[in-house]
């Protein structure tokens, strides 16, 4: 493994849904179930025709928000605000183990998601772990544009006012990190087999994972210099797990 010297690193990145908290909570096909309903009202579809536009727009433009911009005329902030109305609490709790993990890692936290603001900080509040944020970049934040978009990566750069080289960027989506790690960020993909290679630097299983390859980060000033994804135990271990009470089944 190669790796390219030179960094200091000064933020950490996390996406929001299916990465700060485990997938199985269900709060994300909660939302996706609103994005369905939201389909069904507004378009005159049924629930099958809706679960396939669902799918399409996200394959073809990255979110379902992005697929009705480009195709219908709609207000993407009622949307939005439609699809985001969740009973948060219902499904998450507080987690001290990833206050406990964060509290860890000595470098300026941020969200960054393709939902909204005000929905992220409601889900790092039923977390317990929203002072450790010092802000949350939502898609409004960067002109609509989801994750796929440069440009979108771009704005989130200028709002914390550091190079793409200061970052370290978390998300449980492979094509949404091609962009930041194009642009100069390191990657960590969150969610998959440590053996998979989706062109992150390095791949975890949970969240939970990531102070063993902080640490080396922060200590090296360093990211590997290859596509060769390094896997978590290859960066050491991580002295915080996240107990299975830490958020409802």
């Amino acid at each position: 493994m190669l790796w390219a010297m030179g960094r200091n690193y000064e933020v950490i990145i996390f996406d929001l849904d299916d990465t700060i908290y485990p997938r199985h909570s269900g709060l994300m096909q909660e939302v996706g179930r609103r994005i369905r309903e939201w389909v069904v009202n507004h378009l005159g579809l049924n629930a099958e025709e809706a679960a396939t536009v669902q799918h399409d727009y996200y394959v073809r433009y990255g979110t379902t928000l992005a697929g009705l911009l480009a195709e219908h005329s709609i207000d993407p902030r009622s949307y939005l605000s439609f699809v985001h109305d969740v009973p948060i609490e219902k499904f998450l709790a507080e987690d001290k183990a990833l206050a406990a993990l964060l509290q860890s890692i000595p470098l300026r936290k941020v969200i960054y998601t393709n939902g909204t603001a005000d929905y992220a900080w409601r889900v790092l509040r039923a977390l317990g772990v929203a002072d450790y944020f010092e802000q949350v970049i939502g898609i409004e934040e960067v002109g609509l544009r989801n994750k796929l978009h440069r440009e979108a990566h771009e704005q989130v750069l200028a709002r914390l006012g550091v190079p793409a080289s200061a970052c370290i960027m978390v998300e449980d989506s492979a094509r949404n990190l091609g962009p930041a790690r194009e642009l100069g960020m390191t990657t960590i993909l969150v969610g998959a087999e440590p053996e998979s290679d989706d062109g992150a630097d390095f791949v975890v299983r949970d969240v939970m994972e990531l102070e063993g390859i902080v640490r080396r980060l922060l200590e090296s000033g360093c990211r590997p210099a290859s596509l060769n994804t390094v896997r978590a135990d290859e960066a050491g271990p991580a002295d915080a797990t996240r107990s299975p009470d830490s958020v409802p089944a």
